[in-house]
């Protein structure tokens, strides 16, 4: 996955659009139980009310975030044939951490005097 950075941001906000976001909360709340791609893609647009995401965008996003490693998800034959349900594999906290890794690790590859510098720095 290919993090990208908005420092103007706060919390998630910072690596994540904000149905990104909605969406892995949704899953992470079910704990457990998994979600469809229908299910996350109708609580997205109940919850940002703003605008409309495409069912496209949450599955390209929650297939994304499996081969990541953040989530897991199993298939299961219905009318209509095949469907996945999502589920986690990472917590938020373990989520949290994997972007502080990832990250940080790009930093060490691409600036390793200059990052060890300023974690030694930070408080």
């Amino acid at each position: 996955m290919t993090l990208t950075i908005d420092t103007a941001s706060e919390g998630l906000a910072m690596v994540l659009k904000d149905y990104q976001e909605e969406a892995l909360r949704f899953i992470w709340e079910n704990k457990g139980h998994g979600a469809s791609s229908r299910e996350v893609w109708n609580h997205v647009n109940r919850t940002l009310k703003t605008r409309s995401i495409s069912r496209a965008s949450i599955i390209n996003f929650l297939n994304a975030m499996v081969d990541e490693g953040v989530l897991n998800y199993t298939e299961i034959t219905g009318k209509g044939g095949h469907r996945r349900i999502y589920s986690s594999k990472l917590n938020e906290a373990q989520f949290k951490q994997y972007v502080a890794e990832t990250v940080i690790g790009n930093l060490m590859r691409d600036f390793p005097v200059e990052t060890r510098e300023v974690v030694g720095r930070v408080k």
